[in-house]
């Protein structure tokens, strides 16, 4: 007897972010049958990234590689390729992935198209979007009026990292890329983060058409509370504060789901992050409107950071 019930579609989930907070999100949910779009900011200018944007022009690679690793299906050999970092010669500081894409942009002379290369090679299963294909800067202005230009300045302070940002923007604004746009519009559920606030997820926000893409998209939106601060940019936050910034930059009342770490990092784990002067993060009171989930979502070992797997089941909880 003929089955006539049609199939299921699968359900489409779109992640914003960069760094190891995407890479995180994506290699947990890449388990599961969803089509998964990583939306990757372009406003990392530090380190191979940085060096290859000033000699070549180029959009930065690094965030953009770290999600087509997350999302390969190749042999893990090919991933390690990619994520391969040369120690000595002219190529030191270089991974194999960044100057793959620098290559493939200058034979293609696409940067879209070279990461599409790039996914083509890695076998990636899913798309990796650059949230704009402008040049952009990413500024900040402290509390106490000094103004910070350039991601890696922001990232790793000279200033006194105690100093509050009260303001970011991008230099020049840069628009939404078509095709992160339209990602947005067809999902059927939005995750931001974990990462860095100000270095990873504000930039992604700050790009002209993503507040209005966000609104007007009936897909919820997820917000990953990140797990511990960070000196230089959220000092002191609570979780309430983390959800307060994201919600000043991406539009007022825009999360519906808050999904916050209530699990404590072990004696040992923490000696690493005092030194950093980085400091767990308490689950305050959280806006009345969001549905919140509190959980353990810790690794069990190593850098305090989110599991990919149990992650992923709070994600696919609510898909």
């Amino acid at each position: 007897m003929q089955d006539n019930k049609p199939l299921q579609k699968r359900k489409k989930i779109v992640v914003i972010g960069g760094g190891t907070g995407v890479f995180t999100v994506l290699s947990g949910l890449r388990k599961y049958p969803v089509d998964l779009t990583a939306v990757v900011s372009m406003a990392d200018d530090g380190g191979s990234t940085g060096v290859l944007r000033e000699e070549f022009g180029i959009l930065p690679p690094g965030d953009i590689r770290r999600a087509l690793v997350a999302l390969s299906h190749s042999d893990r050999i090919l991933c390690d390729l990619f994520n391969y970092r040369f120690q000595e010669g002219g190529l030191r500081g270089h991974t194999f992935g960044n100057i793959m894409l620098t290559a493939f942009e200058r034979m293609t002379g696409s940067f879209e198209e070279a990461v599409a290369r790039a996914a083509q090679v890695l076998n990636v299963k899913g798309t990796v979007l650059p949230v704009t294909l402008d040049h952009v800067r990413l500024c900040a202005k402290l509390e106490d009026g000094t103004v910070v230009r350039g991601e890696t300045n922001i990232d790793i302070p000279k200033h006194d990292g105690r100093l509050k940002i009260v303001q970011a923007w991008l230099e020049p604004a840069g628009l939404l890329n078509k095709k992160a746009r339209a990602a947005l519009l067809a999902a059927d559920l939005i995750v931001i983060g974990p990462g860095d606030l100000y270095t990873s997820i504000v930039p992604n926000l700050l790009v002209k058409g993503m507040r209005s893409a966000l609104k007007r998209s009936r897909a919820p939106k997820m917000y990953v509370v990140n797990v511990m601060t960070k000196w230089g940019e959220t000092h002191g936050f609570s979780a309430m504060d983390f959800v307060n910034v994201v919600e000043r930059y991406a539009g007022r009342r825009i999360l519906d789901h808050i999904v916050v770490n209530t699990a404590k990092p072990s004696r040992q784990q923490m000696r690493f992050y005092e030194k950093e002067q980085s400091q767990f993060i308490e689950a305050s009171s959280l806006p009345p409107k969001s549905v919140s989930t509190l959980g353990d979502f810790l690794r069990g070992r190593g850098f305090v950071r989110h599991d990919p797997d149990r992650l992923a089941r709070a994600i696919m909880a609510l898909v």
